[in-house]
């Protein structure tokens, strides 16, 4: 039975083409052609764009869920799969000029890019000037239009700025330890004219007229940290039945006992399964549109970084108790393992600042 607009009942198929091409993906530090094209056929793309321009206007529930199912096979397929969606539900906020020029010939455009005001912008006869360097850009060297932020100098606050391919330079600096697969390379931008109706205020993604970004920005990250959890959990559990079907786990031999790997499988699967409804409750509050109080993006920001946390702890625990083979660089659980906690490390799940947020409010009550 198919859900929603199909998203999730397509990612299956993603995630086993992303599987079966991650190794590839890991040596070339970039997705393999085949795999981006079947993450545009699967909607991804297309998930967040206005109906008007051929997009579904898809839900948050439904986002995470398919991004959960594509990470259990590749982490990195999942990660840039959830950039074309959310860059685009960026591309929405665009003058509707500006949003027929990304999706005048279709939905189906991957639009990559950054919110984090990395470069200057200034004014000039209709438009502006736009000049910086934007680290950090997954899935840049497949991307039809970049979406970037920066700051007006003299002028105070920050607009984003949408780009068609052509426009800016792709430095290769991509050497991540984990999510190697995700291309992340540099965008740079040198004094490229970008007309008004390409450019909105930043301001519009956290406005009255959207889902508030901090509401819903770790929701574009946790979920395929979530799946490749899972997916590590497979791995664990398929390699340490055959362990224990091979004579491990007995007592006075040697290596973990049978009570230390069943510790490991129930901690960890619990933990990645309190994560999961963490971000369930987080992607069904976004769900319900710009009505979010400021209590429920606090407690949002706070279950994403906790559910980081969970998952990282989940993994880490199952890694230690892996043996030399599942710590091999050509282990699948090894890669699960760096991908993991290479997601976790995003500002968008960083456990300090979700916690001053979610306490600012009831400390500020006591001291009151």
């Amino acid at each position: 039975m198919v859900t929603g607009t199909g998203l999730v009942e397509r990612a299956g198929g993603l995630g086993e083409l992303g599987r079966r091409r991650a190794a590839d993906a890991e040596e070339q530090r970039r997705l393999t052609p085949d795999v981006v094209a079947r993450m545009l056929e699967s909607g991804f793309a297309r998930h967040f764009v206005p109906v008007g321009f051929g997009g579904v206007e898809g839900g948050f529930s439904e986002f995470a869920r398919a991004v959960a199912v594509v990470a259990e096979g590749c982490a990195a397929t999942a990660w840039c799969a959830s950039v074309a969606a959310s860059l685009a539900r960026v591309a929405a906020c665009l003058p509707q000029e500006g949003q027929a020029d990304v999706w005048g010939g279709g939905a189906d455009v991957f639009v990559v890019g950054s919110l984090s005001p990395a470069g200057t912008a200034v004014p000039a006869p209709g438009g502006w000037q736009l000049s910086g360097s934007w680290a950090y850009i997954s899935g840049v060297d497949y991307a039809d239009w970049v979406v970037l932020c920066a700051t007006l100098p003299g002028r105070g606050g920050a607009r984003l700025f949408a780009l068609p391919r052509g426009a800016y330079a792709v430095k290769d600096t991509w050497t991540g330890s984990g999510m190697r697969g995700t291309g992340s390379n540099t965008v740079i931008v040198d004094d490229v004219f970008v007309p008004e109706s390409r450019s909105a205020d930043r301001q519009r993604l956290s406005d009255g007229r959207t889902v508030p970004i901090q509401a819903v920005n770790g929701l574009s990250c946790a979920p395929a940290a979530l799946g490749a959890a899972r997916g590590a959990l497979k791995l664990w559990t398929a390699d340490t039945a055959q362990r224990l079907a091979r004579g491990g786990g007995r007592v006075g031999g040697p290596g973990p006992s049978l009570s230390t790997y069943e510790a490991v499988l129930t901690r960890s699967s619990g933990e990645i399964d309190a994560a999961m409804l963490l971000l369930e409750r987080a992607a069904s509050v976004a769900d319900r549109g710009a009505g979010i109080t400021e209590e429920e993006i606090a407690r949002n920001v706070r279950d994403y970084a906790l559910s980081a946390d969970l998952l990282v702890n989940a993994v880490n625990r199952m890694f230690a108790a892996s043996g030399t083979s599942g710590q091999s660089t050509r282990s699948p659980l090894e890669r699960a393992w760096r991908d993991v906690n290479s997601i976790a490390t995003h500002i968008a799940l960083t456990f300090d600042p979700a916690a001053v947020l979610f306490a600012s409010r009831p400390f500020a009550l006591e001291a009151a």
